[in-house]
């Protein structure tokens, strides 16, 4: 469960003067600890940072603005959070010791703009934060977790723009890996198909106290630019990785989980040896056998725009067929079909659509959703829909009936619901990802911010909460 503090306004300007004051060596951050009652912990990863220069260069590096929404992982004793504190429209701190948690609570009372957590940022809920006009995240991130940390605030679709973190030199390494090294693996290439990674500065133990054994290293990390690597399903990817790496000094093809490709017909169609292993490919590499090995029927099916729509009167009866390019150029009167998968939890599964999609690219949209095709009714359409986009069959019931606007597209729309925990199979020429969410956390992200939406789905979301 999140703890957010109250933040009372008890604290004196003093507490907040010292603390945004800093400090700089050993013998101050002992002092600070003791007076919280603080002894550091090696299973917490508590190792300080003492050196103002280099909180400095780290705040620095995640070039912030004062419309920016900053979450701090692990804030600690506030060596990075001072640099941050009145300079963006929210301050989000997220700190997993109690004590400091509860220092840091007291001692920012009353500042605006600033949140304190009590959490396992492993495990703390990032989807709030797509309600935020640009999230960045930066921190002195513990060693033992810090890879996880990673995982649960980057993994794609992440509401992330941007990230500063300091980690154990050993990881960095295999963040900013290179294929034929002993530290490119699985976790560069699952990281690198979706971030940039930049290596900024290396540091000894000596800005920390304690003392760590081990040397550190920072990293900035930024999104992936849409065509850098063609789409893929991420699923798929992580699989193939995942075993293509469990050892990895074995060729691929006595590793990988092939179903009905063919070893030799991949190599040729890639341009790869027979004998390939797994650090030799590229990131580039490893996403186009996603691709080829991909068993989504519809993994290379985008929208054609030859295809035939139904054209339909005011009284929905259908008048002719036409072209889809043609029915939604003159904006012409058809169907369509929305549904929303619920999991047990009552959770929405919201898909994010891929850049290839001739309307809406790249925003997010229902679970499932698409045109009626010629003399089909809506059920049946919606049930091909929902095995078509996520690959599963299932008897979805009717919510309600929407009337075509500029909004749906001049379509007749039939909203349908169903459940499904996951996962689904997503064709990547139709879906990028996408994730569950609370429909209150819904609501408050589409009030916030509309443009992130496909303006059907707001209407589906609005005729559903009615």
């Amino acid at each position: 469960m999140i703890m957010e503090s109250p933040l009372p306004k008890t604290q004196s300007n003093n507490d907040l003067q010292e603390f945004l004051s800093g400090f700089n060596s050993d013998s101050e951050v002992v002092k600070i600890l003791n007076k919280i009652g603080v002894r550091p912990s090696k299973g917490l990863g508590q190792n300080f940072l003492i050196d103002t220069s280099v909180s400095e260069s780290i705040v620095d590096a995640l070039n912030i603005d004062d419309n920016d929404t900053i979450v701090e992982i692990g804030p600690g004793l506030g060596a990075l959070t001072r640099y941050l504190i009145g300079k963006v429209k929210k301050l989000v701190l997220v700190e997993y010791d109690r004590r400091i948690y509860e220092y840091l609570r007291d001692v920012l009372s009353g500042v605006d703009g600033v949140e304190v957590f009590h959490q396992d940022a492993v495990n703390f809920d990032v989807r709030p934060f797509y309600a935020e006009d640009a999230v960045k995240v930066i921190g002195n991130l513990p060693y033992s977790c810090g890879t996880e940390i990673i995982r649960n605030f980057l993994t794609f679709p992440s509401p992330v723009d941007s990230a500063v973190f300091m980690l154990q030199k050993e990881v960095v390494n295999r963040f900013c890996a290179v294929p034929r090294t002993k530290s490119y693996g699985l976790l560069t290439v699952i990281t690198c198909a979706y971030w940039n990674v930049e290596r900024l500065q290396d540091l000894t133990f000596q800005p920390f106290t304690p003392k760590p054994a081990v040397d550190s290293a920072v990293l900035r990390f930024s999104p992936c630019d849409s065509d850098k690597y063609p789409p893929f399903n991420q699923r798929v990817l992580k699989r193939i990785v995942k075993c293509g790496f469990h050892e990895r000094r074995k060729q691929l093809k006595k590793r990988l989980p092939l179903g009905d490709t063919d070893w030799s017909e991949l190599c040729k169609a890639m341009d790869l040896q027979e004998t390939a292993r797994a650090e030799e490919l590229s990131i580039n590499e490893w996403i186009n056998m996603a691709r080829f090995i991909d068993d989504n029927p519809l993994k290379d099916n985008p929208q054609m725009g030859n295809e035939l729509f139904d054209v339909v009167d005011e009284d929905d009866r259908v008048v002719e067929q036409m072209e889809r390019s043609h029915v939604h150029s003159e904006g012409l009167l058809h169907r369509a079909v929305h549904v929303f998968v619920f999991n047990k939890v009552g959770d929405l599964y919201l898909q994010k659509r891929s850049v290839l999609k001739d309307s809406s690219p790249g925003l997010w949209d229902s679970s499932a959703s698409g045109h009626l095709d010629v003399s089909e009714e809506y059920h049946c359409a919606a049930i091909r829909e929902l095995s078509e986009e996520l690959g599963i069959s299932l008897e979805v019931n009717l919510i309600c009936s929407i009337k075509p606007s500029e909004n749906t597209g001049w379509e007749f729309v039939r909203l349908y619901r169903c459940e499904h925990n996951g996962p689904f199979n997503l064709p990547y020429s139709e879906i990028a990802g996408g994730g569950f969410f609370p429909i209150a956390m819904i609501g408050e992200w589409v009030r916030e911010r509309p443009e992130d939406f496909a303006s059907g789905f707001i209407k589906c979301l609005n005729s559903y909460v009615d």
